[in-house]
């Protein structure tokens, strides 16, 4: 127990830079408070947005349930970003800024729910990009290979494998947790990609196979339109969650080849706070490209906020 809490102290110290030097307190006193204003601004839009997406989610009975149910395994997990991670996170900031070590239980805490819920919502991107693929390639055997038991099995597996992801970060020396991490991360960012590469293939091929055909049902039409919709509204998705991500796995490879100069903390500050963020866009870009997630969105919204005529 005792060698288990020696080795976390300096994890902390290390990736959230509680010993700096006067000269890194004096340059980085400024990063500090532009990330204590920006996380504390996207903890209560992490909070909002996604409580009022699983709202809507739980009343939406047009979506296919398998993509429903990654989409609200998606939101819980940005909710608790929003709920647990950004708080702490700012706590530590706060700490800095008044020359205040935190304490090994905070940042214990911290590496815990940021490990959970950050990876959480990491691979159920990940999930949620897999998801298409398979209902575009396989769009008349799709609800044969991806049933809604299947796609639960995946969620508790998503959440099981994040939890043990927190572990590691603790539990192994930090260069070696870097470079899990960044080649972890990197090579599920490439497998999505690349699927969204064969998605987009598919779906003009199939664009131009229904231009082609003399005779085609309107329901065949709706049905691939609605396919390419929702290719479309998870490739945004994508987007966002690639430029949220790829900061921080660049971070981690960085951290692992060098040491941590001021230049270094600055990345680290802003990477995490940059992952952090993707919990708040998630939730907005869902609802911007996906139209019956929008609809619901506003009828929530109308019910808590009646008009008055």
């Amino acid at each position: 127990m005792k060698a288990f809490k020696i080795m976390k102290i300096p994890v902390c110290e290390e990736l959230l830079l509680y010993e700096a030097t006067i000269t890194d307190y004096e340059n980085l006193r400024s990063w500090f408070i532009v990330n204590c204003v920006f996380n504390a601004i996207f903890t209560l839009t992490a909070i909002t947005f996604n409580s009022v997406a699983i709202q809507a989610l739980t009343k939406i009975s047009s979506l296919p349930k398998p993509l429903k149910t990654l989409l609200l395994s998606l939101a819980v997990s940005d909710l608790g970003v929003g709920l647990l991670v950004q708080p702490f996170y700012f706590g530590i900031l706060v700490n800095w800024l008044q020359r205040n070590s935190s304490t090994d239980a905070t940042c214990t805490m911290f590496y815990l729910f940021m490990g959970l819920f950050s990876g959480a919502s990491f691979v159920g991107v990940v999930a949620l990009s897999v998801d298409r693929f398979m209902a575009i390639h396989f769009h008349l055997r799709y609800q044969e290979l991806v049933t809604h038991k299947r796609i639960v099995v995946v969620v508790i597996s998503i959440w099981i494998s994040s939890a043990l992801l927190s572990l590691i970060i603790l539990l192994v020396p930090m260069t070696i947790s870097y470079l899990f991490l960044a080649i972890t991360g990197i090579l599920c960012l490439l497998t999505s990609g690349l699927l969204f590469v064969k998605i987009y293939l598919a779906v003009r091929r199939h664009r131009n196979q229904i231009h082609a055909l003399q005779a085609h049902t309107c329901s065949q039409i709706a049905n691939a339109a609605r396919l390419r919709k929702s290719a479309i509204g998870t490739f945004y998705i994508y987007l966002v969650f690639l430029k949220c991500y790829v900061p921080n796995f660049c971070c981690f490879a960085v951290l692992a080849i060098s040491e941590f100069s001021t230049g270094v903390k600055v990345l680290v500050i802003w990477s995490i706070s940059l992952m952090l963020l993707n919990s708040s866009l998630n939730p907005v870009v869902y609802c911007w490209k996906m139209r019956h997630i929008r609809h619901a969105i506003l009828d929530t919204l109308r019910n808590v906020f009646p008009s008055h005529s």
